[in-house]
């Protein structure tokens, strides 16, 4: 196709040069007769002009057919611009987010040129000109003249030729000029390239969309109203309502039943999801923290003090976790219990022994899976002084507040308040509790426990269906001392009860510490008077235990610096021990009748085991970072090696028996049996201690 194109157009263009041109074959003929003159072949040269306007075609030429030749392509042209982006995303200040914009900017700009020509009004020019040192007036004149030269003629204005007319105008002109002198006029800005600052920002309009709605129907109401009619429409309205409810009464109540059911079957189905994402973030978080005490973790079980073989009847405790919760760090630790069914799991009890500084406490459940945060969090409006967790439903636990309050939690069911609590309607304790203990289930099956308070009270609680029905099962009253009364009656002084303990084979014995050192030997059967007083302690007993495994020792510690143990069948004790500073708490071993751990002030744990040692601690431990904390509670765990540690600042510290702390006895020829090693053992082992000490005169002990 481009080619016959430009044929043709060579064809027309040789046609009309000469057609425009006739002298063009006069020329042709002289340019032949020079060249027959010159001896030139005129043949010759017209093949060589032929041949350089011959048609070329490439070697790779497509060759169409006719058809493909007469095909029009069409292309449609649109004003978009294909370079323009489609995806722009504004932020909406109406709707505070952001909006892909709809609005594309199609314009493309191919050339800009900024003119360079200044007003002669403005700054600029006037800058212009000072620098060529011409003056304003001058320029403003000269400039005016060109104007009007280049001005015509207009018709019907005589030209005079005297110049009448031209001395006229230049006399105009420089009266224009000193009034312009005169006058300032006002600056212009630049004319040409001048935009305001307001329009520099691009501002995307604002979208509005909105409905309206139809108006409402109107209508004019007018009438004439009274006193009577105002009271009959007010009747007629009361039986309307009357009615109503007569209607809804007789409608039968199934919708509302089955409605109920499902909203109890939804909240049930909640209640399950939430309990399955509880348990499932615990496993989580225990898997979490196991992995970071790994090491403690997988070798607590193996873990040994190899130098106990090479030391003599002595052992260490070995650190595992330290148990502590942010919102409890200014509460002392008042009480520890460990749980029987799950023996990871153990209680701590969250108050002050400070009697000026009381507030709030918490009851906090930790585990030794998991040492950074409590498993079960029960905040308390009245400090927490003593705790139980009952030995064969582990669920229910007990607590004594310092404002006289027993309670029993649940922890099967959710919240955070107890499922029974005494109250100063049920007899609750005047003063603070200091001791609970879970006792055997009564007649009908009802759970019971019992508690002592600094009153002088040892009352026996019985949870019976949605309250606690209490009875006094002794008043303590100081043997010998009587005080009189209002109306000059006198009346024994009443002991204040500090700790107490039952039997663990007689149900009905127990003992009772005081504040003012004695402990008394009592009964449920005969709670008139004391079976037994020991002298025991010159300051408060702290605390009071029998043996867990013989029947006869119990043991007794106090501020006065001393552990005590005791036969009860005698009135002076079997072994003093002084540890040089305020005894917190002392408790007996599970696994040996002759182990026993104490804590002190000083924050010293002493372990002693009566069957190597019966004069000094095979173990004294300081376990405390920081000098001024004290020591409150300690605690075996029923079935691993391993103590618990509360002290005064709300963290409680976990310790590992060495080998030494904890060996069993060995069994003898011919009895290697379970029999070797279980109770009969270790009443064996202590009740040869006690012949020792029997033999010669109790006088002279």
């Amino acid at each position: 196709m481009p080619v016959h194109n430009t044929s043709v157009a060579a064809a027309t263009r040789k046609s009309s040069f000469a057609g425009k041109l006739p002298g063009l074959k006069a020329t042709k003929a002289t340019s032949k007769k020079k060249d027959e003159e010159e001896g030139v072949d005129a043949g010759d040269a017209l093949d060589e002009w032929s041949h350089s306007k011959a048609l070329i075609k490439p070697a790779d030429q497509l060759e169409l057919s006719d058809a493909e030749l007469k095909e029009e392509i069409t292309r449609i042209l649109n004003a978009n611009n294909p370079h323009a982006p489609q995806n722009i995303i504004r932020y909406s200040f109406k709707e505070s987010s952001f909006k892909l914009t709809s609005v594309v900017d199609q314009m493309a700009f191919h050339f800009v040129l900024e003119g360079s020509l200044l007003h002669q009004d403005s700054d600029e020019a006037r800058r212009f000109l000072a620098k060529d040192g011409l003056p304003e007036e001058i320029a403003t004149v000269d400039s005016g003249a060109e104007r009007d030269e280049e001005k015509p003629e207009t018709p019907g204005t005589p030209i005079d030729d005297g110049g009448e007319v031209e001395e006229a105008v230049v006399e105009d002109k420089a009266d224009s000029i000193a009034s312009k002198t005169d006058t300032k006029e006002p600056k212009l800005t630049n004319q040409f390239n001048f935009s305001e600052r307001a329009s520099q920002t691009l501002n995307n309009p604002l979208r509005e969309r909105s409905c309206q709605s139809e108006p409402p129907p109107r209508a004019n109401f007018s009438t004439t109203v009274n006193q009577w009619v105002i009271y009959d429409a007010y009747l007629h309205e009361l039986q309307k309502q009357e009615k109503n409810k007569e209607k809804q009464k007789a409608v039968p109540l199934k919708k509302d039943n089955e409605k109920s059911k499902r909203k109890m079957m939804q909240m049930e189905i909640q209640s399950d999801d939430i309990t399955k994402v509880g348990k499932a973030s615990r496993i989580l978080e225990r898997m979490v923290i196991q992995n970071t005490f790994d090491d403690i973790a997988q070798d607590y079980k193996y873990f040994e003090d190899a130098s106990d073989e090479f030391r003599d009847q002595e052992g260490t405790l070995l650190p595992l976790w330290k148990f502590q919760y942010d919102k409890a760090k200014r509460l002392s630790v008042t009480a520890l219990c460990w749980n029987n069914k799950y023996q990871d799991l153990f209680a701590v009890g969250m108050g002050s022994y400070d009697f000026t500084k009381q507030g709030r406490g918490m009851l906090l459940f930790f585990s030794l899976k998991n040492s950074t945060f409590p498993e079960y969090i029960c905040p308390t409006n009245s400090g927490v002084l003593c705790l139980d967790i009952h030995k064969v439903h582990t669920y229910l636990v007990v607590v004594g507040f310092y404002d006289g309050c027993v309670a029993v939690y649940n922890l099967k069911e959710e919240g955070l308040e107890p499922v029974y609590k005494s109250t100063a309607k049920t007899g609750k304790h005047t003063h603070p509790v200091w001791q609970v203990c879970w006792q055997n289930d009564d007649m009908d099956n009802n759970h019971t426990f019992c508690s002592v308070s600094s009153d002088g009270r040892v009352v026996c609680w019985t949870l019976v269906k949605n309250e606690l029905v209490f009875t006094d099962i002794i008043t303590l009253s100081l043997k010998g001392a009587v005080s009189e009364g209002l109306e000059g009656v006198q009346q024994p002084s009443i002991a204040c009860g500090t700790s107490f303990d039952f039997h663990k084979q007689i149900s009905y014995l127990f003992l009772v510490g005081t504040e003012e050192g004695k402990i008394y030997k009592c009964s449920k059967t005969y709670s008139s008077q004391y079976l037994e007083t020991y002298d025991a302690h010159s300051m408060a007993v702290d605390t009071v235990m029998w043996n867990n495994f013989h029947p006869n020792v119990f043991i007794s510690c106090s501020s006065d610096w001393t552990v005590k143990i005791w036969d009860h069948t005698i009135n002076t004790p079997l072994f003093t021990f002084d540890l040089n500073a305020a005894v917190g708490d002392v408790t007996w071993s599970p696994y040996s009748s002759t182990v026993f751990a104490a804590v002190t002030t000083d924050g010293t744990v002493h372990v002693f085991d009566l069957s190597i040692n019966k004069y000094e601690a095979i173990c004294q431990q300081p376990v405390v970072a920081k000098k001024k904390t004290r020591l409150t509670h300690v605690e075996f765990n029923p079935i691993y090696p391993i103590i618990i540690v509360g002290n005064d600042r709300g963290s409680v510290t976990s310790f590992k028996l060495s080998p030494n702390l904890r060996k069993q006895p060995k069994a003898k020829k011919g009895q290697e049996g379970q029999g070797a090693k279980g109770p009969e053992a270790e009443i064996a082992k202590m009740e040869k201690l006690l012949s020792l000490l029997r033999e010669p005169d109790p006088s002279s002990l």
